[in-house]
């Protein structure tokens, strides 16, 4: 591709012919696994909710089931959004507290107790998230913060050190991994599939949870950009108030956007600097589509590849110290 022809287009879909080419891929590797159906973790997100439309258009709504796990810090519209999914589509589902499970694991009390040595007097009523500055407006070394918000509604940010920063994000963890325990048992349960629901971008950036969201027998969209991933819900009819909600991580008690948390820019931007990376663009022809300097862009070109660096454990496969002979494959 030259710069000439380089434009947004470059992420326009055939969502017909995608459909088709995932909805075989399912059936094909179901069939192989010998697995009856699949079983789709919903957030009220858009990535879970065309996962569970494209299930449904490969495997027929009878044998796709959904699970609506919500706890103490979601946003009051997730099950209803969640709900609103299963109901547009028809299949099955259920309703998952998880915020017992997590009390009982330590969760909460674990990531306050980080908060707490950096801000003493967060206590209940508090509410708090995790930001990084802009890449795109930063040039020296990234580090987080912490955001947290009185009863009164007073706002505090103080830097994280490294050990508070690592605490409150082990303890957060637990959330996207008790959600994979619960996947798994009704995928056990019904002999069906599990599915991951990450789009390209977050698949290539590492954003998820290693052996939490991260972990699934098929991942149907990882190979989608996410602009991509909105087209395919708007042609397959996933509501319209989901694919407005804007993205979100929906873990922290503090409403967080993606961007603020982890990626550089909105997903609209970030696709197409991903795009170009992924293409060998210059910089300054992405600069040029998405309104901002070529500067800027290298400062997300670099930061791709230090995510790439960063998170490549999270892909990995348990680590043998001595190779052994592959019996089987799918």
């Amino acid at each position: 591709m030259t710069t000439k022809t380089f434009s947004k287009d470059v992420l326009q879909l055939d969502c017909a012919a995608e459909v088709e080419r995932i909805s075989r891929e399912l059936r094909d590797f179901a069939q192989k696994c010998r697995k009856r159906g699949a079983v789709v973790a919903l957030s009220g997100g858009i990535d879970s909710s065309t996962t569970a439309a494209l299930c449904v258009a490969g495997l027929g709504k009878e044998r796709v089931f959904g699970l609506h796990m919500p706890e103490r810090d979601s946003s009051g519209e997730t099950p209803r959004l969640s709900q609103a999914v299963s109901t547009q589509f028809g299949f099955a589902s259920v309703m998952e507290e998880l915020t017992p499970i997590l009390e009982s694991l330590g969760c909460y009390a674990r990531r306050d107790e980080a908060i707490s040595s950096v801000i003493p007097e967060y206590g209940p009523g508090w509410k708090a998230k995790i930001v990084l500055p802009k890449v795109t407006e930063h040039t020296g070394f990234n580090f987080y913060s912490i955001v947290a918000q009185s009863p009164d509604g007073a706002l505090i940010k103080e830097r994280l050190p490294h050990e508070a920063y690592l605490q409150i994000v082990a303890a957060t963890n637990f959330k996207q991994r008790v959600r994979k325990m619960l996947e798994y048992y009704h995928a056990d349960r019904l002999n069906y599939l599990t599915t991951g629901t990450p789009n390209r971008l977050e698949y290539d950036q590492g954003f998820f949870v290693k052996l939490g969201d991260g972990a699934a027998d098929i991942k149907l969209i990882a190979h989608l950009y996410k602009s991509q991933v909105y087209q395919l819900a708007e042609y397959l009819g996933v509501p319209e108030k989901v694919r407005k909600r804007s993205p979100t991580t929906d873990t922290y008690s503090l409403h967080q956007s993606q961007d603020e948390f982890y990626f550089s820019l909105p997903y609209e931007q970030m696709d197409l600097c991903l795009y170009g990376k992924n293409n060998g663009i210059p910089a300054a022809a992405v600069a040029e589509l998405i309104g901002l300097s070529e500067e800027q862009v290298e400062r997300v070109y670099k930061d791709i590849d230090v995510k790439r660096r960063s998170t490549l454990y999270l892909h990995s496969n348990p680590h043998l110290v001595a190779a052994i002979p592959e019996i089987r494959g799918i």
